[in-house]
C-alpha cells in the first residue's frame, strides 16, 4: 500500500517564495553532510542566506565532503547541540536573522531556548506547529495542525493554534482561509470531549480571529469532501472545503501527516510559527524536496512578517 511515487517539492510553493529577498537564515548546529545538504539546498533555491551555527571544524569537513564552496558564508562557533541553539536564537532575537532551521540538534533543545523567558524568542503566542501537505502532480495543499507540539491542546491553546495558522495562510495568499476544526463527529456530544472543544473553538474564534472562516466540529469526511459534506446535511463554509484541520490532539495529526506522506507520497513541509521567526523542523527521514519545501514556506512566512 505504501506509496512509490516519488515525493516533490510543490512548483507553487516555490514560485510564491523565490521573489522574495533570500531570508537570512540560522541552521542550527549545521556540522553534518545532512544538515548541510538541506541548506544547500535552500540557498540554491535563492530562498535562503545561510548562517551555518556549530563546531566550524565539522562545518567545514562536511562541506568539504558535499563539494560545497562555503567561503563567504557565515559561521558562528559553538560547542554542541545546546550551545548552537542557544546563539541560533540570539541571532534571531537579535534580529540578525529571520528565520532558524533545525540541524543537528534534538527538537526539545532547540525548543527550550526558544521558549526561555529572558533569551528566548517568545511573543506573547503559543507555539505551534504547521504541516502544509501537498502531493505530487497537483495545485491543492491541505494544512494540519498541530501534529508535532502541542500534546493535548485545550481550548485557549487551539485558539492560539488556530491564529497561527491563520496568519501562514494570509501569508500564502489565502484572505479568507477555511479552518475545520477536527473531531470525530459534526454534532456536539458529551461523551466525546473534542467535539465539545471544536465547538467552543469556533464560536470564541470568530469573535477573536479575523479574516478567516473557522467552523467545527467537523469529522474528517465532512471537512474535505463536499460531496460528504452534502450527502449529511453539514453546512457552512468550511463544509467540504477546508484549508487547514486543526485536529484534536498530537497523535491523530501525527498519524494523519504521515499516512498522506507514505500512502500519497505527500510533502510534508513543516515549520514552527508563534516566536519571533518561524522555524523550520527537519526530520533524519524527510527527503530532499519536503526539507526544500519546508523551508519555502517558512520563507515566505518570515517575508511577510517584514
Amino acid at each position: 500500500m505504501l506509496s512509490r511515487t516519488p515525493i516533490t517539492c510543490p512548483p507553487s510553493l516555490l514560485e510564491k517564495a523565490q521573489p522574495n529577498p533570500k531570508v537570512r537564515t540560522a541552521i542550527v548546529n549545521a556540522g553534518t553532510p545532512l544538515v548541510l545538504e538541506s541548506a544547500r539546498l535552500a540557498a540554491d533555491a535563492n530562498l535562503i542566506d545561510p548562517v551555518l551555527v556549530g563546531d566550524s571544524s565539522q562545518i567545514n569537513t562536511a562541506a568539504k565532503e558535499l563539494k560545497w564552496n562555503i567561503d563567504g558564508i557565515q559561521i558562528v562557533s559553538a560547542k554542541g547541540e545546546i550551545d548552537a541553539a542557544e546563539k541560533s536564537v540570539a541571532l534571531a532575537r537579535s534580529g540578525e536573522v529571520k528565520a532558524l532551521m533545525k540541524g543537528n540538534v534534538h527538537t526539545d533543545d532547540l525548543l527550550r531556548a526558544a521558549l526561555d523567558k529572558e533569551t528566548g524568542l517568545r511573543t506573547g503566542a503559543r507555539l505551534s506547529h504547521v504541516f502544509h501537505m501537498s502531493i505530487p502532480n497537483s495545485d491543492q495543499s491541505l494544512c494540519i495542525t498541530d501534529a508535532v507540539i502541542n500534546v493535548l491542546p485545550d481550548v485557549k491553546t487551539k485558539l492560539h493554534i488556530a491564529r497561527n495558522a491563520v496568519n501562514l495562510m494570509h501569508a500564502l495568499g489565502f484572505e479568507q482561509p477555511k479552518i475545520a476544526v477536527l473531531s470525530a463527529t459534526e454534532t456536539p456530544n458529551p461523551a466525546m470531549p473534542s467535539s465539545v472543544e471544536a465547538q467552543s473553538v469556533a464560536e470564541l474564534a470568530n469573535n477573536e480571529i479575523d479574516n478567516a472562516f473557522i467552523e467545527g466540529p467537523f469529522a474528517f469526511d465532512n471537512a474535505v469532501s463536499p460531496k460528504a459534506a452534502q450527502i449529511k446535511g453539514v453546512t457552512g463554509e468550511v463544509a467540504g472545503q477546508a484549508d487547514v484541520l486543526l485536529v484534536p490532539n498530537i497523535e491523530t495529526g501525527n498519524a494523519l501527516f504521515k499516512q498522506m506522506v507514505y500512502f500519497m507520497s505527500a510533502a510534508a513541509a513543516g515549520v514552527v510559527l508563534g516566536a519571533k521567526v518561524p522555524i523550520v523542523l527537519t526530520s533524519r527521514a524527510d527527503p530532499a524536496a519536503a526539507r526544500l519545501a519546508g523551508t519555502a514556506l517558512a520563507s515566505i512566512y518570515a517575508s511577510h512578517q517584514l
